[in-house]
């Protein structure tokens, strides 16, 4: 007789759960490594095939873990880029070990090391900046934090020394009215931003936007130095006295909008 057909073995078993809307392909894959999922009874194996009408019957504690999409905040220090490794730097997530975890942190959420996967940066932060990153897994505040159309607010402290040639040896009022509304980056008008001076050499700024490495820019447009610049809010979410290097869950209380 000849060999039973791809077609005849029928589908790959992380496909039928996928299309039977259970999970994504990623996430079935990832229960059947752990054994959670069973074909007709049976132990399913990655890389098996089976009937579309077999019976697919999934450990509860795979649902529990998929509703747990984490979101964690990271003070990220200097040095370390927000997204993937570049230049011989290392991600920022290399930090979210147990071990570093902040012993304050308030959320009763369990570590465990599934959460590294899909975790990824809502945002960034250059290599030469600190202060708040958000890792997350799930897609809904990726979105909300990321792209032209946010509209949430993030807030930095910025640390600056006049390079300019005004007779007062300080930045004009003018020219701090400009870094308010009226600059433009390569071509195109920034959105209007809240700036006032927090003490003499540091700048508050509040943003809706974020092109890239957007702050020293614009401050370089009007004989600014940034000297040190540190994230301390996005949207209602707070930095606060999370230390540098440590990170902690955002709580299932905390709403960034």
């Amino acid at each position: 007789t000849a060999p039973a057909s791809v077609a005849d073995e029928g589908q790959r078993v992380s496909k039928l759960i996928t299309l039977r809307g259970i999970a994504s392909r990623r996430e079935a894959d990832e229960w059947i490594a752990a054994g959670w999922v069973r074909v007709d009874g049976r132990m399913a194996v990655l890389g098996q095939r089976a009937r579309a009408d077999a019976v697919i019957t999934i450990d509860p504690r795979a649902q529990v873990q998929q509703a747990r999409r984490v979101t964690i905040l990271l003070h990220k220090p200097v040095g370390y880029v927000s997204g993937q490794a570049e230049d011989g730097h290392e991600p920022a997530a290399v930090l979210i070990r147990p071990d570093n975890r902040w012993r304050e942190d308030p959320s009763r959420q369990t570590w465990h090391p599934g959460q590294l996967r899909a975790l990824a940066p809502a945002g960034r932060l250059d290599i030469d900046s600190t202060g708040l990153l958000v890792l997350t897994q799930d897609g809904r505040i990726a979105k909300l934090l990321i792209g032209d159309e946010t509209r949430v607010e993030k807030e930095y402290l910025v640390r600056v020394a006049y390079r300019g040639d005004a007779p007062e040896g300080r930045l004009p009022e003018a020219e701090l009215e400009r870094l308010r509304h009226g600059l433009e980056l390569d071509g195109v008008q920034l959105k209007p931003a809240r700036v006032s001076w927090q003490n003499e050499d540091q700048l508050r700024v509040v943003l809706r936007e974020g092109r890239k490495r957007q702050i020293r820019r614009m401050c370089e447009l009007v004989g600014l130095e940034v000297l040190g610049l540190k994230r301390v809010r996005i949207g209602s979410v707070v930095l606060g006295p999370l230390p540098v290097g440590q990170w902690r869950y955002l709580d299932e209380h905390e709403r960034f909008v």
